[in-house]
């Protein structure tokens, strides 16, 4: 009998190089380090997106709306229906306290006073601007009220 030299590669070997692809692709994913830049504008996004739903909550319900931010995140907070303390939002899906996604995320208000969110349609123009140290964004609100990341 005449038996040919196989042609190819077998099933099994081509699994085996699959599976080296794999996780040689999975090493080098969970090796790169994000973007600091990158994190300071999700960071950035979110504030403007969340002080722009807190802006509507506060139209809609009369009360104002405080955004507070430290070293570790944010959080909103107003006076509580019955005027003693305050809530803080913590079971709203939107209005929860967030961590920073960026390490040391440092926040500057201008003009310098609290972030109040009222039911009023004309504000004084605010920025935010967020600092890691090495870069920085601003999250401005005009005096009509739009909020933007620049």
């Amino acid at each position: 009998m005449n038996v040919g030299k196989q042609q190819g590669f077998t099933l099994i070997e081509l699994m085996v190089v699959l599976v080296i692809i794999g996780i040689a692709s999975a090493a080098i994913s969970l090796s790169i380090k994000p973007d600091p830049l990158q994190l300071l504008r999700k960071d950035a996004e979110r504030v403007a997106q969340l002080l722009q739903v807190a802006q509507a909550e506060a139209r809609a319900d009369g009360r104002p709306i405080v955004w507070v931010s430290d070293a570790k995140g944010f959080r909103f907070s107003r006076r509580s229906d019955s005027g003693k303390g305050f809530e803080h939002f913590n079971d709203d899906a939107q209005l929860r306290p967030r961590p920073w996604q960026s390490p040391k995320v440092q926040v500057r208000v201008e003009p310098k006073q609290k972030v109040v969110l009222n039911a009023e349609w004309i504000n004084p123009p605010l920025q935010l601007t967020l600092s890691d140290g090495a870069n920085q964004l601003s999250v401005l609100r005009d005096g009509a009220g739009r909020i933007r990341v620049q």
